[in-house]
């Protein structure tokens, strides 16, 4: 049986998560004694100048009998405090893992079995917002782990019901909502998107329109929309949660004809996302208005993955693709500097003060991210990447 490895890189002092499905990389870029972000990438123009090989060795390398289904921080993770420095992972065939991320060794193990008492591989997992809890997806079920009592001990919910409703298929992502409100979406590779109460897991809401599975999900900051993608679907789906007749808008990207998982994520402001796709272009949309904001070209190769920093405006975005055709000579083999690689980017943020944009917006019904208007400070504009 083949091994696969967990890496752990230094390059941002965050959880800044790119997921592959054979196997994951968690990047944390160093800073300097003065607390200075580390020169080791130079910007120059639009791109970043790297080295001549990989610009930064694995702190930890973290071993796994078979392929990374999917992974999460531990939400309360805190650099300051070893104790809290863990994040739990699900790979095929084995069960939930909890790994310690300064050591690499592995803390506790939860375990979930089938109706052959065989072990149950869970398909996706993430914790709860209070971190109590872990909430793995499997076919047609979630299961429930308390953090504190590893082992076989778990919640059983099933999706699907005797009476043939809910929600069928693999539960494919988990996501909750920020806004502390209880509410949990999972994503099923049976195209739907259900809606869940955290306490006594009650459907609220089963969404339908995704065209391929469900891979992602994930909520607005303020935890009143939806974003929904799937696999093989060139579009990302808005549901506002408070009305789910009909989809709000939709969001383009190229994923028509790629297997892959195509990630995206919604800076820390919550005004805009951003989105790779298999051009090896980002994305970015203004969540407000849904329309298309900017792009810039990250790779020549599938950009199957991208995250923004929680706190300063950075991003990560990762490329590639598995190629199964036998090459004529070893100079085949060699991948340009801009395929199968992890890019850290900065970004130039245009930060808006007044209000009144946000108020026009509300009056002329374009969705608003924030319903307190009162209350925002600073709103993303603007993002140009450097």
């Amino acid at each position: 049986m083949g091994r696969f490895s967990l890496q752990i890189r230094t390059i941002i002092s965050f959880a800044c998560s790119i997921l592959d499905e054979s196997t994951s990389d968690v990047l944390i870029r160093p800073t300097n004694p003065d607390g200075s972000i580390s020169d080791q990438y130079n910007t120059t123009g639009s791109t970043l100048v790297s080295a001549p090989s990989d610009s930064y060795d694995a702190k930890v390398i973290v071993h796994e009998g078979e392929s990374v289904y999917d992974y999460c921080w531990y939400p309360y993770m805190s650099s300051s405090d070893p104790t809290t420095c863990v994040f739990a992972t699900t790979t095929r065939d084995h069960p939930i893992h909890l790994w310690d991320a300064v050591s690499g060794q592995l803390r506790c193990t939860y375990r979930a079995y089938d109706s052959m008492d065989e072990i149950a591989a869970a398909f996706a997992i993430a914790f709860n917002p209070a971190g109590t809890k872990i909430f793995a997806g499997y076919n047609k079920a979630l299961r429930v782990f308390d953090v504190h009592r590893p082992g076989r001990d778990f919640e059983h919910y099933s999706t699907f019901t005797s009476n043939k409703d809910g929600q069928t298929g693999i539960v494919s992502s988990i996501a909750f909502s920020p806004a502390y409100n209880g509410m949990l979406a999972a994503g099923s590779y049976s195209q739907t998107t259900a809606i869940y109460v955290e306490d006594n897991m009650e459907l609220l809401y089963l969404l339908h329109g995704q065209v391929g599975g469900v891979t992602q999900v994930q909520f607005s900051k303020d935890g009143n929309y939806l974003y929904t993608g799937g696999r093989k679907d060139p579009y990302i789906l808005c549901w506002d949660v408070r009305n789910t007749v009909d989809i709000l808008y939709k969001l383009y990207r190229s994923s028509e004809n790629t297997n892959q998982r195509i990630s995206f994520d919604i800076e820390p402001g919550g005004r805009h996302l951003g989105t790779g796709g298999q051009d090896g272009q980002v994305h970015i949309y203004d969540l407000q208005t849904g329309n298309w904001t900017a792009s810039f070209q990250a790779a020549s190769d599938t950009l199957n993955g991208f995250c923004f920093h929680p706190y300063y405006p950075m991003a990560a975005s990762s490329s590639g693709h598995r190629r199964f055709g036998v090459p004529d000579s070893e100079e085949d083999l060699c991948l340009s500097v801009e395929e199968n690689c992890v890019s850290v980017w900065n970004f130039s943020c245009t930060w808006i003060t007044n209000n009144s944009a946000y108020k026009d917006d509300e009056e002329n019904g374009i969705p608003v991210e924030h319903e307190d208007l009162d209350s925002i400070d600073q709103n993303p504009d603007v993002l140009e990447a450097h």
